[in-house]
């Protein structure tokens, strides 16, 4: 998945030039590393929205590596600065997605306008280009045209749609698509489901019913819950995953519109709140943008390929 990885890097654009211009002048300007570089340093995290905790926690790491291996010269910071970002947002070997064997159910949680619909198309696409077979179920029954939209991402990707009608039991249709999964020997069955955070306590009972029904059907560990963020939104997104992780439990982040956003850093933040990893990118609007969550190369892609 090397190509994938790329897209990574190239969806990091807008974060980049921005990050680096910032960098590329304070490295400029300091000969030594003293109390006024650190200070700017620490703002530039800042403003790439990288949050004020975390950005805490990176310039601790930081000044007690510069100590420890005897750091004199600014530019000889970045090497070490890359791996302790690169470290805060590697996903533990257990976390990781399995692609040899993965979940039988994907249920895709996340509010209106983040992406969903579109993500578990690109989803859909990207698991059938390793090999699997792919169903989708059209969870989220009230939304209008919710229906519809995701059976033009089902025609888009080539998978099959198990729905109902506007406004049915959105457990009702997951029920019929595990067994249409069941009797079809799917590999994968995606979800959605509605993304309603202003009615929190409907919307509570209803991940619960549909989680109740899924794990009914399969063990914990053949299904994963992955919440869709919408990266321009920057730590807005997670004041959303917040509420999201009160009543539903969450396997992994899926980011999206990382290419229109200037503010990459807030993904630095995302372990340290949420405690869960990042695992697929979105990385443009066409149906194969979607990509395998990598930190050396998200890393990478903000401090540019050429440093």
């Amino acid at each position: 998945m090397a190509g994938l990885f790329d897209k990574i890097k190239r969806s990091l654009k807008k974060t980049s030039e921005s990050f680096i211009e910032s960098l590329d002048d304070l490295l400029g300007t300091y000969e030594e590393i003293d109390e006024d570089f650190l200070e700017e340093l620490e703002e530039i995290l800042i403003m790439a929205d990288m949050g004020a905790e975390t950005t805490e926690e990176v310039m601790t790491q930081l000044e007690h590596l510069i100590y420890n291996r005897l750091i004199r010269r600014p530019k000889e910071v970045v090497p070490t600065l890359k791996e302790i970002l690169q470290k805060m947002i590697q996903v533990p070997d257990e976390e990781q997605f399995n692609w040899d064997n993965p979940p039988k159910v994907l249920l895709i949680i996340g509010v209106n306008g983040a992406g969903k619909t579109t993500s578990i198309g690109k989803l859909a696409k990207l698991l059938k280009s390793e090999g699997k077979s792919v169903l989708m179920a059209a969870g989220d029954t009230f939304r209008a045209a919710a229906i519809e939209q995701l059976q033009i991402w089902a025609d888009r990707a080539g998978v099959d749609l198990i729905k109902q009608q506007e406004g049915s039991d959105p457990a009702s249709v997951i029920f019929d698509a595990i067994a249409a999964q069941k009797s079809r020997g799917i590999d994968v069955l995606l979800c959605d489901s509605a993304g309603r955070l202003h009615n929190k306590k409907n919307l509570m009972r209803e991940l619960e019913k549909i989680t109740r029904i899924i794990t009914r059907e399969y063990p914990r560990e053949e299904v994963r819950t992955l919440l869709v963020l919408d990266s321009t939104t920057g730590q807005n997104a997670l004041n959303q995953a917040v509420l999201f992780k009160e009543y539903a439990d969450m396997d992994g982040i899926i980011l999206t519109k990382l290419d229109g956003t200037a503010k990459g850093g807030f993904v630095f933040s995302i372990k340290q709140k949420l405690g869960v990893p990042v695992l697929f990118v979105a990385t443009g609007e066409q149906i194969d943008d979607m990509a395998p969550f990598d930190a050396a190369s998200f890393v990478d892609g903000i401090f540019s390929s050429d440093r």
